[in-house]
């Protein structure tokens, strides 16, 4: 059985009764795991403490004397003992977190903070004290302010070696405690949200894009990425994993996809935005290049494998890492599409429209449980059957809202019966 592993963060959520009190722990595979998630910026707080330097995140909330930030946060760095606690009450198999490249290295390379490194390693030892999994993402966007000022961050291929030295540091020093490694977040929805946006991090206000740039910087920025994320994983085979049996995979934003109608436009336009949406980090993982469709469509705006680039590429990834909030039926007709606004000429590229299934909007996410379904056999189908972490899914709640949330019960109920369905 291929190993799946369900974590919610943000646990929140599409009404379907269907599969309340159907399963119990036992009804999943032994090596199937139950945890929560988070990130270190979502998380931790202590954004100035013990040496941590600032993070593109901390110096774009701070704009504008905002206190919209995570400068206390969940206060996680001082509260891990409270909340690892929490977890294994609830029973938590395990917990996924990210290592705040700025709080570990501060100068982003060099010299690494003892109060930073202290902290990483209590946290992981508390875990396994109580049982629990853990689970260390490398990168979750908080790219440490200095390498945003010398070089521009992902659209500079010299973001390829600091990365990579970046990783190094934290096999070698967590190594031995910690078996699971994504090493980018949601690397599609990063690169089209960050490069691609009219917006990036570490500038106050956000760095405004030309649409020349948004035209190649997304696909720029996905290059590097899966380059640094290659070349960490290719010196974890050869310098940890003999020793440490660990498995180190890339996280993507999956949207689940549906045609809209029967009609062939829409089977052809669905394929269009799964080679984009999907196929453009995993295809490389697997064969080594893009797919055709986006070589075609893009010409010299996407950026071109080596072939030493490609051997490296290709297989770097022992698991696909799954985020998902969203569930939409494409079509080749012009329709509303809420998701286009996120980045309209990425989605202009695709050449098809999205229309959200559910209650969903745009910022109020529907996960809708087939969607689920749909994407797990698709990467399945698609991609050589890779294993499968699902990291991230849910349905926001509005704050303040009852803690007799009957809607998010039943939503991780049917969620939890989607993936029962797509690994039995």
């Amino acid at each position: 059985m291929k190993p799946f592993s369900q974590f919610f963060v943000f646990v929140v959520t599409v009404s379907a009764t269907s599969y309340i009190d159907a399963f119990t722990r036992n009804d999943f595979p032994n090596d199937f795991l139950f945890g929560a998630a988070t990130s270190a910026y979502q998380w931790e707080g202590a954004f100035d403490e013990d040496g941590k330097s600032p993070s593109v995140w901390d110096t774009t909330s701070h704009c504008d004397s905002g206190s919209n930030n995570g400068d206390i946060a969940c206060d996680g760095y001082h509260k891990y003992k409270e909340d690892v606690m929490l977890m294994a009450e609830m029973g938590l198999e395990s917990f996924r977190f990210s290592i705040s490249w700025s709080r570990l290295i501060p100068n982003g390379r060099g010299r690494i903070n003892p109060k930073g490194l202290l902290f990483y390693k209590n946290l992981i030892k508390e875990l396994r004290s109580h049982g629990i999994e853990p689970q260390v993402t490398l990168y979750h966007y908080d790219l440490p302010q200095s390498l945003e000022d010398e070089y521009g961050g992902w659209i500079n291929r010299k973001i390829i070696e600091d990365f990579t030295a970046f990783a190094d540091v934290c096999f070698r020093e967590f190594g031995e405690d910690v078996k699971l490694w994504t090493k980018i977040n949601e690397a599609t929805l990063f690169a089209i949200g960050s490069y691609g946006d009219g917006m990036r991090y570490g500038h106050c206000p956000p760095m405004n894009y030309s649409t020349a740039n948004v035209c190649t910087e997304t696909y720029i920025a996905g290059h590097n990425m899966l380059l640094a994320h290659s070349s960490a994983s290719n010196l974890y085979k050869l310098k940890y994993k003999t020793k440490q049996r660990g498995s180190v995979g890339l996280s993507i934003y999956a949207y689940g996809l549906s045609p809209y109608t029967d009609s062939k436009d829409d089977e052809t336009a669905t394929e269009r935005a799964e080679a984009f949406l999907f196929g453009w980090m995993l295809k490389p993982l697997v064969v080594g290049d893009y797919p055709d469709i986006m070589k075609r469509t893009l010409g010299s705006r996407l950026p071109v494998f080596s072939e030493e680039e490609s051997k490296q590429v290709k297989g770097s990834s022992d698991f696909v890492g799954v985020v998902h909030y969203n569930t939409f039926y494409v079509t080749n007709r012009p329709a509303p599409s809420l998701v286009t606004s996120i980045n309209k000429l990425f989605f202009a590229d695709i050449g098809a429209y999205l229309i959200a299934a559910g209650n969903a909007s745009l910022f109020e996410f529907d996960a809708v449980p087939w969607g689920l379904e749909g994407i797990l056999q698709h990467i399945k189908q698609s991609y050589n059957n890779p294993p499968i972490y699902i990291l991230e899914n849910g349905k926001p709640m509005k704050h303040g809202s009852t803690l007799q949330d009957t809607p998010r019960a039943e939503f991780i109920q049917a969620y939890i019966g989607a993936v029962h369905n797509a690994i039995t």
